[in-house]
């Protein structure tokens, strides 16, 4: 195998949503990572989904198809 070739590993700390951390390890230099979404946030793990419109989106698509009667 050939010498220098693999990265350095690190110590690095995760917080999630929820204010949990743990430590791991990773070719990322930061001293930790601050998850936005994680197993007990996202919708396809918790079951629980929630609707986020951004720009006026949902509201566009509501009138677009207000007319088709599926509720």
């Amino acid at each position: 195998m050939k010498a220098d070739i693999h990265p350095e590993y690190k110590e690095l700390t995760v917080v999630m949503t929820d204010g949990t951390e743990f430590t791991t390890r990773s070719t990322y230099h930061g001293g930790s990572i601050k998850l936005d979404i994680d197993p007990k946030s996202h919708p396809a793990w918790t079951g629980v989904q929630r609707l986020v419109d951004t720009g006026g989106q949902v509201a566009k698509f509501n009138k677009r198809f207000a007319g088709f009667g599926i509720k």
